[in-house]
């Protein structure tokens, strides 16, 4: 990680996970299912069904791997932001190596660089069994929220 650190965020000292389950995660999110697993300044942890977010064919969707990675990148950002500041995505990426066909996929994510103004965080995509299926990478520019 750079060196600047998440225990430095004036969000810091709050419980990570009910920051989150109380900010919302957006009704796209909502709807193909996520739920908070863990967040804590270090990582934060969430997973989809398979069921319900699949293509034509039965395998989880290529667009739903970054749907989660995005939720959990951005949110992550704006974590480390702090009030009066917000994170907007500006570069995504994804590489799919494994197609879930069932269960859930749970995405763990972790900052690769926290500065005043960009954040770069890594998303670890894997199945039931633990096998990775998608590694997402999110660039977020941090800025301030206009007045009023």
């Amino acid at each position: 990680m750079s060196e600047k650190s998440l225990a430095d965020s004036p969000l810091a000292d709050q419980d990570g996970l009910q920051w989150a389950t109380g900010r919302g995660i957006g009704a796209l999110a909502e709807k193909m299912g996520f739920e908070w697993l863990e967040f804590t300044p270090e990582r934060a942890v969430a997973r989809m069904p398979v069921e319900g977010n699949t293509q034509p064919v039965g395998l989880f969707h290529g667009g739903a791997y970054v749907v989660l990675g995005e939720s959990l990148g951005s949110m992550h950002a704006n974590y480390h932001a702090g009030p009066g500041r917000l994170a907007v995505g500006v570069d995504i990426n994804a590489t799919h190596t494994r197609s879930a066909t069932s269960g859930h996929v749970t995405g763990v994510c972790t900052p690769l660089h926290l500065g005043r103004s960009l954040t770069v965080h890594e998303i670890v995509v894997t199945d039931d069994e633990g096998r990775r299926c998608s590694t997402v990478r999110i660039t977020n520019h941090i800025k301030d929220l206009p007045a009023g």
